[in-house]
């Protein structure tokens, strides 16, 4: 069968559902797009709100600088992206002390040694293994491997200098800190301000803290900054916009306000998928931007067994606590950076608005706020089941759990931004019950699976043939950079053997 006749259906216009939407379109597949929401972008999405534009989870992209993926995919669509770069990328903020995260890498290097000292030999370790591993990005690297093809990928992507981080399979970022620095006298009374560093950062950009974050992934998550961070124009759901458009432009069909709510599989292989709003459509192949629990609620009692061994082996992945603040610009303090993280107490664990990570609008962008005004996005970690348990149990501890978590919210904030509540003129508050029935992803789960090891990291094969997952519970997951690799790899895979 030809291209031309097999049909296509991506449900989800999220960042990896477009990005495979619009592959596809190019190599001469019929694509439709199908979207539950009036917008695209998903959990990287921007919603309007009493004149601001505020970001629904992510705020910050990097993968565009050259090599990246956002950059490769721009120049495969022939597309201009609309970010800017920031630096720095964001403010640490410990209790006695700030953390600058400079872009610069020689900045960044006497950061790190006047506020981290004792820690150099690790810190060569770890940039010496994000170098691997961004150089690995760059090239075709399908894993884990899912097929001879898949193998045979992985075998010309090796380099000798790929070898040498094969010591570090299977270490974690904890054991690697511990290696490096146990020789180190004079560090053991640093140790938890360098620990409570380096765990806020991984549980950011790899779902975990250090003693379960893989050494190679965390390595290279520790070196996003340096990668290039970027502000998106208008608000992060600009870059699902663009590809949107793109899309639209090359005669792809996106329809908005579609859940799909059953995908049926035939006998003969076909498929077929129904929305909410009665359409029926079907489907030579279809690309699901949505997390394992989404694809089997519409598959019923169909679900394939890897799918559900996924459910029933994989702990829920961490949900987000968000506030959405519209502020008076003339409140706040001058000459503030645009982002934060802010470690409460490093004694304790984080998440749940013991750390949390703040963005604001950039000042020069003048759509996501009235005039005088900036957007701002406060968001933590936090467990999903017990905001499930209180909305159907007990309502009204549900909301004064709420009221709680934004206080406490405010309270870190005003650590980063002195004075920061005397501007808020807005202020909405988000649970991962807001965040399933506005993303409709199962439950409120965000971010992806905590990337502990490369040995369990999930493909994008469903079990079902030509039903392929996309998105942030596909490795390598979280970001847009990462659901960006992720789509590029389902979309070549297509490609090849249709």
């Amino acid at each position: 069968m030809a291209k031309k006749d097999q049909q296509i259906i991506v449900i989800g216009a999220g960042v990896g559902g477009l990005t495979a939407a619009c592959l596809l379109l190019k190599a001469g597949f019929p694509v439709k797009v199908l979207e539950a929401h009036v917008y695209p972008g998903g959990s990287a999405g921007t919603f309007y709100h009493k004149g601001y534009r505020f970001d629904a989870g992510a705020t910050l992209a990097g993968g565009f600088s050259l090599g990246g993926p956002h950059a490769r995919l721009a120049e495969i669509l022939d597309l201009t992206w609309p970010v800017s770069p920031v630096d720095p990328a964001w403010l640490v903020h410990l209790p006695h002390k700030q953390i600058t995260q400079w872009a610069e890498q020689e900045q960044w290097a006497e950061e790190r040694r006047a506020k981290l000292p004792g820690t150099e030999k690790f810190w060569r370790l770890q940039e010496k293994l994000a170098t691997i591993s961004w150089d690995i990005s760059t090239r075709p690297f399908p894993w884990p491997p899912q097929s001879v093809g898949d193998l045979w990928k992985l075998s010309q992507s090796l380099r000798p200098a790929t070898m040498t981080a094969m010591p570090y399979l299977a270490s974690t970022m904890g054991s690697l800190a511990r290696s490096q620095l146990s020789d180190n006298g004079n560090f053991q009374g640093k140790y938890d301000e360098f620990h409570a560093f380096l765990n806020a950062q991984l549980l950011i950009s790899t779902q975990t803290t250090s003693d379960s974050a893989n050494a190679l992934f965390g390595s290279a998550a520790l070196n996003l900054p340096r990668r290039g961070v970027n502000h998106v124009r208008g608000g992060i759901g600009n870059l699902a916009r663009t590809l949107a458009d793109w899309f639209r432009e090359n005669v792809g069909e996106l329809h908005f306000r579609q859940q799909i709510v059953e995908l049926v599989v035939r006998m003969d292989g076909s498929k077929l998928l129904r929305t909410n709003k009665g359409m029926e459509v079907k489907a030579d192949i279809v690309v699901a931007n949505l997390t394992p629990w989404g694809l089997a609620k519409l598959l019923g009692d169909k679900v394939p067994v890897p799918i559900q061994q996924t459910i029933n082996e994989t702990p829920a992945t961490w949900g987000a606590f968000t506030l959405y603040l519209g502020l008076d610009t003339e409140k706040l303090p001058g000459g503030i950076a645009e982002h934060h993280q802010v470690v409460v107490n490093p004694q304790r664990p984080l998440g749940e608005t013991n750390s949390v990570f703040i963005s604001l609008s950039a000042a020069e962008d003048e759509t996501r706020a009235p005039k005088g005004h900036r957007a701002a996005t406060l968001s933590t970690h936090t467990a999903i089941a017990p905001w499930w348990q209180l909305k159907e149990n007990d309502f009204p501890d549900y909301e004064a759990r709420r009221t709680e978590y934004a206080e406490r919210m405010l309270v870190a904030a005003e650590n980063a931004i002195p004075g920061l509540r005397r501007a808020v003129r807005l202020c909405l508050p988000g649970t991962p019950v807001t965040f399933e029935r506005f993303t409709r992803r199962p439950q409120g789960m965000v971010g992806g699976f905590a990337q502990e090891s490369l040995f369990a990291a999930r493909g994008p094969k469903t079990g079902l043939p030509n039903v392929w997952l996309v998105g942030d519970s596909i490795f390598p997951g979280q970001s847009t950079a990462g659901v960006t690799v992720g789509a590029m790899r389902v979309a070549t895979t297509i490609n090849n053997f249709a």
